[in-house]
């Protein structure tokens, strides 16, 4: 089972303060780089540099705003990602699920049958 991966998306993505910066533009409906530095535990530059990895990848878009930019989540593109986390979550399950089924067959075939009850004799119920 292949699994279609954006790479430079989730790279994007897995970095925890882009993470934290798209939790916080979807909660805010839309921010910029100083208001979002305020609620960071990093440098307004930092923020700057951030939010441009992720309107490349699309994920977030800006829009002039004064001397600023808005940005606002683009629910489209964070939909896309959310369904291929969905996709790979599924191809992993389903490998586990093989993993497990061939372990539990070695298992069955590696371990001796119990032996007799005291009283039986070999090959009786």
């Amino acid at each position: 089972m292949s699994t279609v991966v954006d790479d430079d998306l989730w790279s994007a993505v897995g970095d925890p303060t882009r993470r934290r910066m798209l939790d916080l533009l979807l909660s805010d409906g839309s921010g910029t780089a100083t208001s979002l530095s305020a609620q960071l535990p990093v440098t307004r530059q930092a923020v700057a540099k951030h939010l441009v990895v992720l309107d490349r990848v699309g994920l977030v878009h800006g829009s002039a705003a004064g001397r600023e930019k808005q940005f606002r989540v683009d629910q489209a593109q964070l939909g896309r990602a959310v369904e291929q986390l969905a996709n790979v979550g599924a191809a992993w399950d389903a490998r586990l699920r093989r993993i497990k089924r061939i372990a539990e067959t070695i298992q069955r075939q590696s371990t001796p049958p119990p032996p007799p009850r005291r009283g039986e004799k070999k090959g009786r119920k």
